[in-house]
């Protein structure tokens, strides 16, 4: 293909030849060029016209655009509404934990309505219309204000029924010799020594040379030595002015300061200090005041539902004292 080119003004010509490759390269870049100068009128023109409010353009191009964001608002509110109804779902679970919450905190002596400082709200949620972004925001912010208070109350009644449990474990409620029989009972008696009428302040439990005597409560031993009464001898503290004491064992497995738990193994039955014979001399003092044993362990067997009776030794009638 050739090209002639004339200028009148210097009255020249000139001749272009094109074969058939670079007729096709000229095609091309003309083409480029093309678009680019349509994608440049396109974003200089319906772009800048959409922005600044053109009359025409911009009616062109809310047509344009109107499926796109219907389709968009549509997909938003399908999920809106799917997040509503497990809302919904989470408010009625919600409602159940309030109401096992509230049962609980009153087994525990704790007031919930000390711990809600507005009125609650709760029940399933169910609207007439669609929610909308804000609706769902504020149901969501109810919610965890809601599960605050449900969970402040409910760590507050973990709190007292943990000291409610600490305290019970606390008070000398297990039998100190799982295999034996009552003996001499707390009172005055018959002193098998002197014969003469004294106060008994413990209770004795015959059993078996090397018995394992178990601590009554959990506390901390206080003392442990070889007295000349009781023999070998062990107390433990187990607070409030509460103290056990086990006497007249033949060995001792704990020393001042231990820490000892409900049911430890602390002692063997003996027959060591003022005693006649194997057996375990067993004493509750409150603030240095000998008690009853027989109350607390009574209290034990009262809590524990019908022990078996082997497992605390079956109380037996009086037996001469030692």
């Amino acid at each position: 293909m050739h090209f002639i080119i004339t200028d009148a003004w210097l009255a020249k010509s000139r001749a272009i030849h094109l074969s058939g490759t670079r007729l096709l390269v000229a095609l091309a870049a003309a083409a480029v060029l093309l678009m680019l100068s349509a994608a440049l009128l396109y974003h200089w023109v319906f772009l800048k016209g959409a922005r600044e409010g053109w009359p025409v353009v911009g009616t062109l191009v809310r047509w344009v655009v109107r499926d796109e964001f219907e389709q968009r608002d549509r997909y938003l509110q399908e999920n809106i509404d799917a997040m509503a109804r497990k809302v919904g779902e989470m408010q009625a679970k919600l409602v159940q934990l309030e109401a096992l919450g509230e049962r609980v905190s009153g087994l525990a002596g704790v007031n919930p309505a000390e711990l809600k400082a507005t009125p609650g709200r709760g029940g399933v949620l169910v609207e007439g219309r669609s929610l909308s972004l804000q609706d769902l925001q504020s149901t969501l912010a109810d919610l965890d204000r809601l599960s605050g208070e449900r969970a402040d109350l409910l760590t507050m009644a973990e709190s007292r029924l943990f000291e409610q449990k600490v305290r019970t474990m606390m008070i000398p409620t297990q039998t100190p010799v799982a295999q034996g029989t009552l003996g001499s009972p707390f009172g005055w008696r018959i002193d098998p020594f002197t014969g003469r009428s004294a106060l008994h302040t413990g209770l004795d439990f015959e059993a078996q040379p090397g018995a394992p005597i178990l601590a009554a409560a959990g506390g901390v031993v206080v003392a442990q030595e070889l007295h000349p009464q009781y023999g070998h001898m062990v107390e433990v503290d187990h607070g409030n002015g509460l103290v056990t004491r086990y006497a007249h064992a033949s060995r001792v497995h704990v020393r001042n300061g231990d820490l000892v738990k409900r049911g430890q193994k602390i002692a063997e039955v003996g027959s060591t200090g003022r005693s006649t014979g194997p057996h375990l001399h067993f004493e509750v003092l409150v603030q240095g005041i000998p008690q009853d044993p027989r109350k607390f362990l009574d209290a034990g067997q009262h809590l524990a539902h019908a022990r078996p009776a082997g497992a605390g030794g079956a109380p037996g009638g009086p037996r001469p004292g030692r």
